[in-house]
């Protein structure tokens, strides 16, 4: 079945105070996406994020941002007076600040919770029973770099950070009222999630989630359980993630994060693993899982190097991982991010486990070749297109900072014209491809130039930032982007898209 959805990171949705939630804009995203003839919306990672405000660096792979909960929503159920967070100075709409967000918002979630824990719902205790595999660990993880300062676990007294049962025990009777908070918090926020993703359902709107292979180092999942990882006795990493050097960056990509002891993990059945799929299963529809090729081999880089160069490729889990994955949840939607230099054994294990892999119309322009695998003519169905993504130019910024001869074939190959608009002409060619699936940035839907990019890897400080507006969504753009999703077969055609 031909389908086109939007991918849009929550954060990125408006509202008055200071970034996008899951309450009335969410909402509303989901009758656009219906009533524009959309079947996905794709998001990035939802968990809370660390250093660099990265959702692809996590305090946790299971919980919930806390700033994705919707204040206003909450005080329709009584726990928030609008007057404790309406006056607030939230910054700038179209941007998030995250530093101005980390210093506001937890003071006023603060008081919800403990509105909430003065009589809590009856279904309180039973989420708090369910998820306690993850929540206990993670709520004591937090509360513990609270009274440090924020500081990473490796730098905590000793007894914390190798979890000696006595300090522990310590720290739990010591922060308990800190505990309290932050279980408090994940309930509202999956409660919230809930209802927003059973809107999304009944309307007719599967989520896409997203799975970054890798962990953060200073999260609750490698604190907690560090026999997961390669750690020395120290509990440092003994390699670290990254890429190698390309033709892009000669230093490679150094990306800090501990590895798995694929070992270990096989020798347990892959028990995480699964744990931390089906939970994210629990949260979206469908999964793509980011740097499939890391299941195959995976770039190790010594610790302590200050780049990529020393890294070598060491085997990976391969088909036995997916084939746990399958047997312990059944089969699931997933989706490979099969990008960059795929060698024979990566496109076996693709072909192996069937998952469609990823198609960037942004990279098949670079070299005027027929045989470029990202020109749509060389698609094959099992495939998601996307114009491009949370890592790429908008399709107005690629033109503008692209080779000229680039910009020029891409002119050619998709026939662009300023009359339809060089983003949709762009995206005409994502939903005309043979694709089962196309997923737009919202950007491009809204052709936005270089201020509307989400990231530029490999870089700090101005990523993640980017914000609808209000009234940027209106009726004109809803009936162009339903009709041209009808005209290529990805939702059913409407009276008055081809008169």
């Amino acid at each position: 079945m031909r389908r086109a959805g939007i991918l849009l990171p929550m954060f990125s949705l408006p509202s008055p105070y200071g970034i996008g939630t899951m309450g009335q804009a969410a909402r509303d995203f989901v009758a656009f996406l219906t009533a524009s003839g959309q079947s996905c919306w794709q998001l990035l990672p939802m968990g809370p994020t660390s250093y660099g405000d990265s959702p692809y660096q996590s305090f946790s792979s299971f919980a919930g941002n806390p700033y994705f909960i919707d204040l206003d929503d909450l005080a329709a159920e009584g726990l928030l007076e609008k007057s404790e967070y309406a006056d607030i100075d939230w910054g700038d709409p179209r941007y998030v600040d995250y530093a101005l967000l980390y210093e506001k918002r937890f003071p006023v979630l603060k008081k919800a919770v403990d509105r909430l824990l003065a009589s809590p719902p009856e279904d309180y205790s039973a989420f708090l029973r369910d998820n306690s595999h993850w929540l206990e660990d993670y709520a004591l993880f937090m509360a513990l770099k609270g009274e440090h300062g924020g500081r990473s676990w490796h730098d905590w007294p000793e007894g914390e950070k190798l979890r000696r049962p006595d300090a522990i025990q310590a720290a739990r009777e010591r922060l308990a009222e800190e505990l309290d908070f932050w279980r408090g918090v994940q309930y509202l926020f999956f409660r919230q999630w809930d209802a927003l993703k059973r809107l999304a359902n009944d309307s007719g709107i599967t989520i896409i989630g997203d799975l970054p292979i890798y962990v953060a180092g200073d999260s609750a999942d490698v604190w907690a359980d560090p026999r997961q990882f390669q750690l020395d006795e120290n509990l440092d990493p003994t390699e670290v993630a990254g890429c190698p050097p390309d033709a892009f960056t000669a230093d490679g990509q150094l990306w800090g994060n501990p590895l798995f002891d694929w070992e270990y993990m096989r020798q347990d059945g892959f028990s995480w693993w699964l744990r931390r799929v089906g939970f994210q299963f629990r949260l979206f529809d469908t999964l793509r899982i980011d740097h499939f090729r890391g299941f195959d081999e995976y770039y190790a880089i010594p610790y302590g190097d200050v780049n990529a160069r020393r890294g070598r490729w060491r085997p990976g889990p391969g088909l036995p991982f997916f084939q746990a994955v399958n047997a312990a949840l059944g089969p699931r939607d997933i989706i490979a991010e099969d990008l960059g230099f795929l060698t024979e054994s990566v496109r076996m294990l693709q072909q192996n486990t069937g998952y469609p892999g990823m198609k960037i119309l942004l990279f098949a322009f670079d070299h005027e070749h027929p045989d470029n695998e990202y020109l749509p003519h060389n698609y094959n169905h099992n495939c998601v297109v996307y114009a491009g993504t949370h890592d790429n130019e908008t399709i107005l910024g690629w033109m503008a900072h692209a080779r000229p001869e680039d910009v020029s074939f891409a002119r050619r190959y998709l026939r662009l014209n300023k009359d339809e608009g060089y983003a949709w002409g762009m995206m005409r060619g994502a939903w005309s491809s043979p694709a089962d699936l196309a997923v737009m940035q919202m950007q491009d839907l809204l052709s936005i130039g270089p201020e509307g990019r989400i990231n530029t890897p490999s870089t700090l400080g101005e990523n993640w930032k980017w914000r609808l507006l209000p009234g940027q969504i209106n009726g004109r753009l809803t009936h162009r982007l339903l009709c041209e999703t009808a005209l290529y077969g990805r939702t059913a055609p409407m009276p008055g898209c081809f008169a």
